[in-house]
């Protein structure tokens, strides 16, 4: 009888949330001793919780089920109603959070244009309000980096510690979502433990490229953690066995952070391919690990993925004929060749 050739693996472009545990990130899962956290009892949530708070030289952290949880009860401990929150245009804490600060935090967004996401002290202080009944009343500066949208974008320690400087001297709160944040750290080589002296909180995301399956975590000082800890619970964040989930993050802690070089090795290898193909019109520099790339407008997006899903490779629509591609722990060097000869595929 005919034997049917079996399927290439998947290789899934879309986003580095996609990835999976490893044995090993399961094994440590499965061993983690866990107890209701709720009660504050998981001794799991507690080692990882300070293990992130201390990587960040800050008091304290928050383990919570996602980033747009840490983000917006940040946000809400920040401010009160009536506020504004200054952040750029694109960024996920106002386009891909649902609307959250106006829900949650009922505070106005000032939306500032930057140069792939990243602003400048100048810009932010020309945006703070002046003292005027009129007005919202200007209480927190929200950074992103990497930045999503600006393709993977780092910002400099200079231009943090500028916009630090504004945002104190006017007395405003300093978040930083820090969704790629350990991408950013081994793009730049900047030190964590330096973080504490730009932000009062950060919110830091497991599970992308650090490859934890689900998990953030909210830092700060003692004082405002125990703040967000009822915020969390208003927002039914409280959890019970969740050692497990930490056990993942911790595993990720440990041993992810250094291998993210890899990701964006790859991301520039993605990216000089696309530079040479014929339908493709602009490739943002990869700093980390997201390739942004415009197509020719003879090459609807539709058609692109569904060429590349037709090769057993998905990726995502980022806009009107842009696509991101984004690297990740289960992107390997092998699937790397399987995407430059579907690249070189298309419309051939």
């Amino acid at each position: 009888m005919p034997t049917s050739t079996p399927a290439l693996p998947l290789i899934d472009l879309r986003s580095d949330t996609v990835t999976r545990p490893t044995p090993a990130m399961l094994a440590a899962m499965w061993a983690a001793p866990v107890g209701d956290d709720v009660y504050e009892e998981d001794p799991t949530v507690r080692r990882l919780e300070e293990a992130a708070a201390a990587r960040f030289g800050m008091e304290a952290g928050l383990f919570c089920p996602s980033g747009t949880m840490t983000n917006q009860i940040a946000i809400k401990a920040h401010t009160e109603p009536l506020s504004e929150v200054i952040c750029e245009q694109t960024a996920h804490v106002y386009l891909w959070e649902v609307g959250g600060i106006a829900f949650h935090s009922s505070a106005s967004v000032a939306l500032l244009v930057g140069d792939r996401g990243r602003l400048t002290a100048a810009q932010v202080e020309a945006a703070i309000r002046p003292d005027n009944v009129h007005y919202p009343t200007t209480r927190l500066v929200c950074l992103e980096n990497t930045h999503n949208r600006g393709g993977g974008s780092c910002y400099s320690w200079d231009d943090m510690a500028a916009i630090s400087e504004v945002a104190k001297r006017h007395g405003l709160a300093r978040h930083l979502d820090g969704a790629r944040i350990f991408n950013a750290l081994v793009a730049t080589g900047q030190r964590s433990e330096d973080y504490n002296q730009v932000f009062d909180s950060i919110s830091v995301c497991l599970s992308k490229g650090l490859g934890a399956p689900v998990g953030s975590v909210l830092l700060g000082t003692q004082a405002f953690i125990q703040k967000c800890k009822r915020i969390r619970k208003v927002m039914g964040g409280g959890w019970r066995q969740a050692g497990y989930l930490a056990a993942a993050g911790l595993y990720a802690l440990e041993n992810n952070v250094d291998r993210l070089a890899d990701d964006h090795r790859r991301a520039a290898r993605l990216a000089e391919v696309l530079r040479q193909q014929p339908y493709v019109t602009e490739v943002l520099a990869p700093e980390t690990n997201l390739v942004i790339f415009r197509l020719h407008e003879r090459q609807p997006s539709a058609d692109f993925l569904a060429a590349l899903e037709a090769q057993g490779i998905r990726a995502s629509s980022f806009g009107p004929q842009w696509i991101r591609f984004v690297t990740h722990l289960d992107v390997d060097d092998a699937m790397m060749g399987r995407i430059e000869a579907a690249l070189s595929m298309v419309n051939s």
